[in-house]
């Protein structure tokens, strides 16, 4: 009787052992393992004139997690695609299409979105193709033999979107045709950002070129451009909002830590800047998720046919 006692308190001591290894392992926090996350920003978010706004928001979220959170400022589009797929990022500011890609590619995961008046019905830009306000050019048939700068390879509204708008006024004609010089313009470029390509037209450097509504509200309202320099000559319907996005592998509760924190980030004038969201629209951050992004997934299918 004295051994099974025995044999039975072991099994017991045994058992309350697992118990306890057990509720330690679930207890484990993502601040064990990760000691810093790396936000990581298109050209356009990454400008030195949204630095301020980036730095409050990227102290904030250092604080609400309880570890280190760090920047970059990638030099394309597809620098940003890359940075997460090489884990060199593990939170982005993507548009449409580089999320897209990132998702294929990365594993990226879309987790919010900045909308007014907390609406996803609302959320979204268009693409603007823009000339000088003293440019004779009225329309999309009036641009060709001109000189044209695209935005970067993988924009939605600085390349694909303008794209598809030109492939729709000229059926017969392919995305290779306009990015052909001497086919349809007569010189045709990427400009790097979407401001670079609105500096370019108000500087008579270049004829036309496409740039997100949301970045000519933010440069308007920032008196980069005055809202009589550029006229608009084309504007495409709406395109998905551009998410913030997740690097897939993250520890689960860190990546819920994150995901509280946008849902929640309250700063008028980061969203005016970084989003082109006036404060009367009262802006915040809504949860996204990847099939919002199924139309671009069409666009990219229309625009550059696998």
């Amino acid at each position: 009787m004295r051994n099974v006692r025995k044999m039975s308190a072991a099994i017991t001591a045994i058992a309350l052992l697992c118990c306890l290894m057990t509720g330690t392992a679930g207890a484990a926090s993502y601040k064990d393992t990760v000691k810093e996350i790396v936000i990581c920003y298109l050209p356009n978010e990454g400008s030195e004139e949204f630095a301020e706004y980036r730095g409050l928001m990227q102290k904030e979220l250092g604080d609400h997690l309880g570890i280190k959170v760090t920047e970059i400022n990638a030099a394309d589009y597809n620098a940003v695609v890359e940075a997460m797929r090489t884990k060199h990022a593990d939170v982005a500011a993507f548009g449409p299409v580089s999320y897209v890609q990132a998702a294929e590619r990365s594993g990226a995961e879309a987790f919010a979105v900045a909308v007014p008046n907390g609406d996803k019905s609302l959320a979204g830009y268009t693409s603007k193709i823009i000339v000088k306000n003293s440019s004779p050019i009225k329309g999309l048939k009036d641009l060709s033999g001109k000189t044209f700068a695209f935005v970067d390879p993988a924009s939605t509204s600085g390349n694909y979107v303008p794209t598809l708008e030109l492939m729709n006024a000229f059926p017969s004609k392919d995305n290779e045709y306009f990015h052909t010089n001497g086919a349809f313009f007569s010189s045709v470029s990427f400009s790097g950002k979407h401001q670079n390509g609105l500096q370019a037209v108000l500087n008579g450097d270049i004829d036309a070129a496409p740039i997100a509504s949301d970045i000519l509200d933010i440069e308007t309202a920032a008196g980069r451009v005055g809202k009589g320099d550029v006229t608009v000559i084309h504007e495409s319907p709406r395109i998905p909002a551009s998410p913030m996005a997740i690097r897939g592998d993250l520890p689960d509760d860190l990546k819920e830590a994150i995901k509280t924190f946008f849902l929640n980030y309250k700063n008028d004038d980061y969203f005016q800047f970084m989003h082109g969201l006036a404060p009367e629209q009262k802006p915040s951050y809504i949860e996204a998720d990847d099939g919002d992004y199924d139309y671009v997934r069409d666009l990219m299918e229309k625009v550059m046919p696998k």
